[in-house]
């Protein structure tokens, strides 16, 4: 397996079990914990819980009725005028407050008319008349308790005081110690609860404040019920729920977890026929409808003064609250930061009329885990083996399918599932393999820059870094051309030279012949001491290789051509070379030992290469090339040399001199090579004086050239000694 793959795996299936083990409680990561309220803020602005049809109408203490009424709080009659005008003119089924009245509602003319009525005139019968008349008028508690009296209406209170003030309602449960102990309820301690009076004439009562607030202060949650000595008592948006839809006390519906019957788990609350899906805590996930004033908002002065739309709150659900921003009863809420806490109440009894309250059930948990699971396991196997952007696609795929089911969920069944955790080890496993792939390519890059920057041209060093899954350091097998160039009679020059001169002089050829390889897209395999190695086709494929090849050569004589009057002026001896050109399949990749390799290329067409550089000293010429260079170079002129077998090789192979590109071949060397060519067709068929008789004239008119004397004297040693029959044509070389 490959180690950086192997790598991969390993990396990811970590990242996997960190997520699981958070998902599953083993540990906290308050990150995640944060990108999933934040998943959920999301989804709520996105997509609210709106309702068909809105049965909560919101009485407001704004700033247009503090501006007619006064500043707050009101005296009492003027919240009765209030409550009897919405219960007898506009005919409302239920109110709840969203405020608390635990003072009593004093004025300081009833204690001067008390002082006077039992002093100075105590026994004036005129004054102590009109006296009872006015105290009937001042006692402004009596006078509200007597409006909420009798009516369904719910006023609200606070736990978390630190002393106890005012009356409680009625709890809705007295717990039983041997099986309610065990569910995690909030424990409330001290509170502030109404006066007594108006406690005791109201419907019920509730609790609005809300101990649960997330840590980042967002309204997301809201406990339904808190426990107090011994006692369970109701929310304000349960209470008054259970006063719109006259609907019993509710009961807690509980499972016990891994059978275990002293650890409870708390799963809905039912009032009457209606389920409440609820978490441990009996807390609700509050169902906002919208921004802010979803609901319809009527200002109570409108309602004092009987100003409103009758149609509009007849048979509706009332809750007095206020928006106005100097009472200080706005809250940071995923819909909006600046929200009237009025309205959170608002929305939780809405959901409970529509029964919309979203839910996030025991097993989301387990669907979690199995997500990250699937995810996780899936992915870390998958993305090592994809591209970059195939991987950007799957993971964009995947991200689409995650939060889109997730929202067809929320939508469809009002049911919340956990959406960070997946979508970020998606992310986290895509970053992981994107960054990794990168350093890793980098790597590679730096590694074949720097292992072939020294053989190949740098633009083709670029080339191969953007397609490195064409390259193959292991080892293949390819259709190639090589090339082999050697200084003639070397040894001779260098006896005659000092080291320095002779490594200059060596350095001043083969530079230039190193520039028309690179020139030509070729690969540096090897300096042979007075010579080079070269191929094309690897690491790159190169459709034109051969091509390639004889270019290289024809430049390489004309440089060395170039240079004779340079070696001249500085007394260096002048240089020739010979270049051998095949092609075939070939072997190439990395070769060598546990010490070192070398990136080169082996097998039958690289050794007869060798061979045909060779004879270029016994033919006469620059640049011999094979056979299949011949077939696969079609746009340049070769002359064929001979048939021969080199040694190693039983079979023969047929030999050619590099004429040129054909557009270099004029009319003349055309004539000459196809009268040669004539020449040796006679002197295969054995017709010796004919081919005797052409290629004698061509040696007149090209003394020169080797190859017609070869033949020559060929043509006299078989007259003497005939070849035998079945002869082929070829001349078999024993030492080259």
């Amino acid at each position: 397996m490959d180690i950086h793959r192997y790598i991969r795996y390993c990396l990811g299936l970590v990242l996997t079990t960190v997520l699981v083990m958070h998902s599953s409680g083993v540990y906290t990561i308050p990150f995640i914990n944060a990108l999933e309220s934040r998943a959920y803020d999301a989804r709520m602005r996105l997509a609210p819980v709106p309702s068909d049809n809105l049965q909560v109408i919101i009485v407001d203490v704004d700033e247009k009725s503090l501006e007619i009424i006064g500043h707050w709080p009101w005296h009492r009659h003027i919240l009765a005028r209030i409550v009897d005008n919405l219960f007898d003119h506009y005919q409302i089924k239920s109110l709840g407050f969203d405020v608390v009245f635990a003072e009593a509602d004093e004025d300081a003319s009833e204690a001067l008319l008390h002082s006077m009525a039992s002093g100075p005139l105590k026994d004036a019968s005129t004054f102590q008349a009109e006296y009872q008349k006015a105290l009937s008028k001042l006692k402004r508690d009596e006078i509200f308790a007597a409006s909420l009296a009798n009516r369904r209406t719910v006023t609200g209170f606070i736990f978390g005081s630190s002393t106890n003030k005012g009356l409680l309602p009625a709890p809705v449960a007295i717990l039983n110690h041997e099986s309610d102990t065990g569910l995690p309820l909030v424990q409330a301690d001290g509170y502030t609860a109404n006066l007594a009076i108006l406690q005791m004439n109201a419907h019920g009562g509730g609790f609005f404040d809300n101990p649960l607030i997330d840590a980042d202060g967002v309204y997301r949650r809201v406990p339904l019920l808190q426990q107090h000595k011994g006692r369970l008592y109701e929310s304000l948006a349960l209470a008054l729920s259970r006063a719109t839809l006259n609907k019993p006390a509710p009961e807690l519906v509980v499972s016990s977890e891994s059978g275990d019957d002293d650890s409870l788990l708390l799963q809905w609350l039912k009032i009457g026929d209606i389920i409440i899906p609820v978490d441990e805590h009996a807390t609700v996930l509050i169902p906002y409808i919208g921004p802010q004033r979803s609901f319809n908002y009527i200002s109570a002065s409108d309602i004092l003064d009987k100003r409103a739309d009758i149609g509009s709150l007849r048979g509706k659900t009332v809750l007095f609250g206020t928006s106005a921003a100097g009472l200080y009863d706005l809250r940071t809420t995923p819909i909006e930061t600046a929200f009237p806490g009025v309205e959170i109440h608002a929305s939780i009894v809405q959901g409970i009329i529509d029964q919309t309250i979203m839910h996030m059930p025991g097993y989301a948990r387990g669907i979690e885990l199995l997500t990250l699971l699937f995810i996780g396991i899936f992915f870390t196997f998958l993305f090592p083996r994809l591209p970059p952007g195939s991987c950007l696609l799957v993971s964009l795929l995947a991200l689409v399918i995650l939060t889109g089911g997730n929202m067809l969920i929320w939508n469809q069944l009002h049911m919340v599932l956990p959406v960070a955790s997946p979508t970020l080890l998606v992310a986290v496993l895509f970053i992981l393999n994107a960054t990794y792939g990168y350093f890793s390519e980098t790597r590679v890059r730096r590694k074949l820059a720097h292992l072939f920057g020294q053989y190949v041209p740098p633009e083709l060093v670029d080339e191969m870094t953007r397609n490195m899954r064409e390259i193959d350091l292991d080892g293949e097998l390819r259709e190639m051309s090589v090339l082999f160039a050697d200084a003639r009679n070397f040894t001779a020059i260098s006896e005659d030279m000092t080291p320095k001169a002779l490594t200059q002089l060596i350095n001043a050829f083969l530079t230039p012949l190193t520039e028309e390889v690179l020139g030509q897209r070729g690969t540096i395999d090897k300096y042979t001491g007075d010579g080079v190695m070269a191929f094309w086709g690897a690491p790159l494929e190169d459709s034109r290789h051969a091509e390639h090849a004889l270019y290289a050569a024809i430049n390489m004589i004309k440089r060395i051509d170039e240079l004779k009057p340079v070696f001249r002026s500085r007394g260096w001896p002048e240089i020739s070379i010979g270049i051998g050109i095949n092609s075939g399949e070939m072997n190439v990749g990395n070769k060598g030992s546990a010490f070192r390799v070398d990136y080169t290329v082996v097998g039958d067409a690289v050794n007869l290469g060798s061979r045909l550089e060779s004879l270029t000293r016994v033919y006469g010429v620059d640049i011999i090339a094979g056979e299949d260079t011949r077939r696969l170079a079609h746009g340049f002129a070769f002359r064929e040399l001979d048939r021969v077998r080199v040694k190693g090789k039983d079979k023969p192979v047929v030999i050619y001199e590099l004429a040129g590109p054909r557009e270099s071949i004029d009319q003349s060397q055309a004539a000459n090579l196809a009268h040669y060519h004539h020449a040796l067709e006679l002197y295969r068929e054995r017709r010796w004086d004919d081919a005797e008789q052409e290629l004698f004239s061509l040696s007149q008119s090209d003394p020169q050239r080797r190859i017609y004397q070869i033949y020559l004297d060929r043509i006299m040693h078989f007259r003497e000694q005939p070849p035998p029959d079945g002869w082929d044509g070829s001349f078999t070389y024993t030492s080259t």
